[in-house]
């Protein structure tokens, strides 16, 4: 029996340092799954995750942002416990908070591409302020859109319910959240997305 032996092309440099980059991000918001503060009322407590969705995008654009919040889905999903209050397993990806959780890849994606205008990367601290704002908008209003809407039909709650359990409560924190993301990449002390 023969051994057949073929050359291998290497990975370039620049797929090694963005998937470095998407992990790290999907590692820092799995590191933020103890600090959560519970809300009267609300099965969704408040959380650090929706500041790194914002960084994904900003930081890694559409793609690589995107398959960072997928890597940190697939971790919980396997059981590690990086949700909300140290949580992990399958049961999470379809209970209460589910429609938040499922959003965030759709988030940072749509975020990157505003902010990138495109696939291709921009260094993010040289975008406009009123791009950046409004793609945090956007990907603020996707995620709680789904949140709410999921939480609304699997809860059976009216839509004035959900939103009031589901959104309201946290409009101040994204705000706050908002402005340290915008904050974090006009600082410019992350890595270039070039480097």
């Amino acid at each position: 029996m023969a051994t057949e032996r073929q050359s291998v092309d290497r990975v370039s440099g620049d797929v090694v340092r963005q998937f470095a980059r998407a992990a790290l991000i999907a590692a820092l918001i799995g590191a933020s799954a103890p600090v959560t503060i519970p809300i009267p009322l609300s099965p969704a407590p408040i959380t650090l995750q929706v500041l790194f969705v914002f960084l994904a995008g900003l930081v890694l654009g559409p793609i690589w942002g995107t398959f960072s919040l997928v890597l940190y889905l697939a971790a919980g999903a396997v059981g590690l416990p990086v949700f909300a209050g140290m949580n992990g397993g399958p049961g999470v990806l379809v209970g209460q908070t589910a429609g938040y959780l499922w959003s965030y890849p759709i988030a940072a994606g749509l975020i990157g591409l505003a902010v990138h205008r495109g696939t291709a990367l921009r260094d993010p601290a040289a975008q406009p302020l009123p791009v950046v704002v409004a793609a945090l908008v956007a990907g603020t209003v996707l995620i709680y859109g789904m949140g709410v809407g999921y939480m609304a039909w699997l809860l059976e709650m009216n839509l004035w319910e959900a939103v009031t359990a589901g959104a309201l409560p946290f409009i101040p924190g994204e705000i706050l959240k908002m402005a340290a993301a915008i904050a974090i990449v006009k600082s410019g002390r992350i890595v270039s997305v070039r480097s």
